[in-house]
């Protein structure tokens, strides 16, 4: 008969940043784009996202999560979704993008 082990605690350092950041007070709709929304729209909702991120206690570990794990929606550290974007595309090496072929 196997014997049961305790398995291991939760590994909050790698996510306990978040306890402290200034979102946490604000809605996810300031953060996260709605399905319908209008290039005017998503200026302005980024900028609002920018500016509380902007006196964030955590905003560049959050920046760092989000280039880290590719996140691919929201504003994060005060960088929008393209932006985190272009930001990885020069970060990767030349020889491994995937560069479109016209058909």
């Amino acid at each position: 008969m196997t014997k049961a082990s305790r398995l291991p605690g939760a590994q909050t350092h790698h996510w306990d940043w978040q306890l402290e950041g200034s979102c946490r007070t604000v809605g996810s709709e300031v953060f996260f784009r709605p399905a319908n929304e209008g290039r005017a729209e998503a200026r302005e909702r980024e900028q609002a996202a920018k500016r509380v991120c902007g006196g964030c206690p955590v905003r560049l570990e959050c920046r760092r999560y989000a280039l880290a794990t590719h996140e691919p929606y929201g504003v994060w550290g005060g960088l929008t979704e393209d932006e985190r974007r272009a930001l990885l595309v020069r970060r990767e090496p030349a020889a491994t993008r995937v560069i479109p072929v016209a058909a």
